[in-house]
């Protein structure tokens, strides 16, 4: 391929994307405004219409800015491809530190730091101007600039070392570098599962060990019956960044415990957190999470190769605005292939978007399932209007558009389906009633 064919490539994926994406939002505006008046049939004894309207103020909001992050994100994509950025910032670089690993080092972190000084004005004002708006901010000015310095400390020292071994590998363990380096790389995200909740995350948020001993004697309970076993039950401080409430659990192997945000204990009854954790217990114990990473190492495998061939091919470079370092040692190429493809991916790879969601909302209703199956399901259902009404969470988006970028079903699918099982339980039981009364005499 010519550098001038991939680059018209590269355009052509890139218009395709933002008109996509463009047309998909648009959808959603207007579907969720045409239904802005209304309750869904459905929800109208459930949520009252100030709720609904907010939610679609919200969503419509949240619509909107995304547009121009798009086109934000856009403007900076053809920056520092086409338009030299990257040439240029990998020029003042290498002046600077000459060939080697210090360039290559130096570069990714150049680029890092530029990329978030542009996402800085739009992460400020997602944060308190949009989610204020809307009541869901909780966070100060402070703890933003102190989450942002943490994340930088804590992504340098795990990124570093990681990128340096990965650059290692790339420039002197042959044609196979690609597989070490997803070897690496996987046994990295599986330490992360190990390290991230009793290192990480402690550094941000508050654990505490839930103090409610009925709701921790109902939660056991629930445990037992489904065969999970813990490490901890903990509340978490959310409240401090967010009036959004969720659960969850993490670690891995032995390690496993629980989370409940502490604006979900404050808004749910006792059997509706029971619920709502049936359903988190679900993609444990139905295997989601194991098949999402089997899933996750097979499609990095499959882009690090694709990377281990793109990186020796010149067109990949000067079709998208950069001139390789054409030195004795190519391997000082190496950072800057490993940006150009992080920046190009996306484009090439948007359109199959959808196939993602499919799998996730497949695994979101077997989880409803689960825990339809281990708790009352009108349990899980009024919990869950819950929290799409303090989420603001729109009940009626365009289906296209979920469809390209929501990983759970719609509202109405979603409780659809439980409201479904609830009737065939109650068919089941008037069944087994049925073949329990004697046979009426004939005759």
């Amino acid at each position: 391929m010519s550098s001038f064919a991939f680059s018209v490539l590269f355009v052509v994926f890139l218009a395709i994307t933002l008109v996509v994406r463009f047309w998909l939002s648009s959808r959603q505006i207007r579907h969720v405004l045409a239904h802005r008046s209304a309750v869904p049939a459905e929800f109208a004894e459930k949520i009252p219409l100030s709720a609904h309207q907010r939610a679609a103020d919200y969503t419509v909001a949240k619509t909107k800015f995304g547009l121009f992050s798009m086109l934000v994100s856009a403007a900076v994509l053809i920056g520092f491809t086409l338009l030299g950025g990257l040439q240029l910032l990998s020029n003042i670089i290498f002046n600077w530190a000459g060939p080697g690993m210090v360039y290559q080092l130096g570069l990714l972190v150049a680029f890092g730091a530029i990329s978030g000084l542009i996402d800085l004005p739009l992460d400020y004002y997602k944060q308190f101007v949009l989610e204020a708006r809307f009541g869901f901010n909780k966070m100060t000015v402070r703890l933003f600039f102190t989450d942002m310095l943490k994340n930088t400390l804590i992504g340098a020292a795990i990124g570093l070392p990681l990128i340096w071994v990965v650059l290692q590998l790339m420039a002197k363990s042959g044609g196979l570098w690609w597989f070490y380096a997803w070897l690496v790389f996987s046994a990295f995200q599986l330490l992360m599962l190990v390290l991230y909740p009793t290192v990480i995350a402690p550094l941000f948020n508050k654990f505490t060990p839930l103090n409610d001993d009925s709701l921790r004697d109902r939660i056991e309970g629930l445990m037992k019956r489904v065969g999970f076993a813990s490490k901890g039950l903990f509340v978490m401080d959310g409240s401090k960044r967010s009036a959004h409430g969720n659960a969850y659990f993490s670690g891995f192997g032995a390690g496993k415990r629980i989370v409940f945000f502490d604006t979900l204990l404050a808004r749910l009854a006792p059997h509706e957190i029971e619920a709502v954790l049936a359903h988190e217990l679900g993609h444990f114990k139905l295997k989601h999470i194991t098949k999402r990473i089997v899933v996750m190492f097979a499609i990095s495998l499959a882009f690090l190769a694709l990377l281990g061939y793109l990186k020796q091919q010149l067109w990949f470079y000067t079709g998208l605005g950069v001139n390789p370092l054409l030195l004795a040692d190519l391997s000082n190429n190496d950072a800057m292939a490993l940006i150009l493809f992080m920046l190009a991916l996306p484009i090439f790879t948007f359109l199959l978007s959808p196939l993602s969601s499919i799998s996730s909302r497949k695994h979101e209703f077997e989880a409803d399932a689960f825990a339809a199956r281990h708790t009352d399901a009108n349990d899980l259902v009024a919990a869950l209007v819950k929290l799409y009404e303090d989420n603001a969470s729109t009940l009626t988006p365009d289906p296209l558009h979920s469809a390209f970028y929501d990983s759970h079903p719609p509202a109405s699918v979603r409780i659809k389906k439980l409201t479904n099982k609830l009737s065939d339980k109650v068919d089941d039981k008037l069944d087994d009633k049925l073949d329990d009364k004697p046979m009426a005499a004939h005759g």
